[in-house]
């Protein structure tokens, strides 16, 4: 793995999988160490976490070895190397944005621990910023890969195919 790609992966870890918990922590003005009094709340919060983090490493993984890059792009500036391949299959013939959806159920795993209602509103703005990101990304990935891209899209859904 080159530098380009190990700086992706890190600053993905430190953003979504610390970062951003933190400020959801942070917010709820919960004490730390926190643990909820509910046996549910804490059984359904991980849950809710260990399966979006492993979609979302699953869908890391499938896009380095079968797309040949990384899809994190910041606003346009290239952060790692781009795919060179368009992502169709496995987690990506269910959505297009796996990584994402992985993410926002880490973070419902999260929020659902914390209980509180402020940071719903990190996770909301969160959502915008990568919502207005995947715009951007889908830009890229038009000029990339074409009609194959089109055709894909009016397949599969953003973060969910109906």
């Amino acid at each position: 793995m080159n530098k380009s790609h190990f700086f992706g992966y890190l600053l993905g870890l430190i953003i979504f999988v610390i970062g951003i918990p933190a400020l959801m922590w942070l917010v709820s003005g919960r004490t730390f160490p926190y643990i909820p009094d509910s046996v549910v709340l804490c059984v359904v919060a991980v849950l809710f976490a260990i399966c979006g983090l492993a979609l979302s490493i699953y869908s890391i993984v499938y896009m380095r070895i079968v797309g040949k890059g990384n899809p994190f792009d910041a606003y346009g500036h290239e952060v790692a190397p781009r795919t060179m391949n368009l992502m169709t299959n496995g987690p990506y013939r269910l959505c297009r944005n796996p990584m994402l959806v992985g993410i926002y159920l880490y973070d419902i795993g999260i929020l659902v621990w914390l209980w509180s209602v402020l940071p719903i509103f990190v996770f909301l703005v969160e959502v915008v910023l990568l919502t207005i990101q995947v715009h951007s990304e889908e830009k890229r990935l038009e000029k990339d890969f074409g009609k194959d891209y089109l055709d894909y899209k009016k397949r599969v859904g953003r973060y969910f195919t109906i």
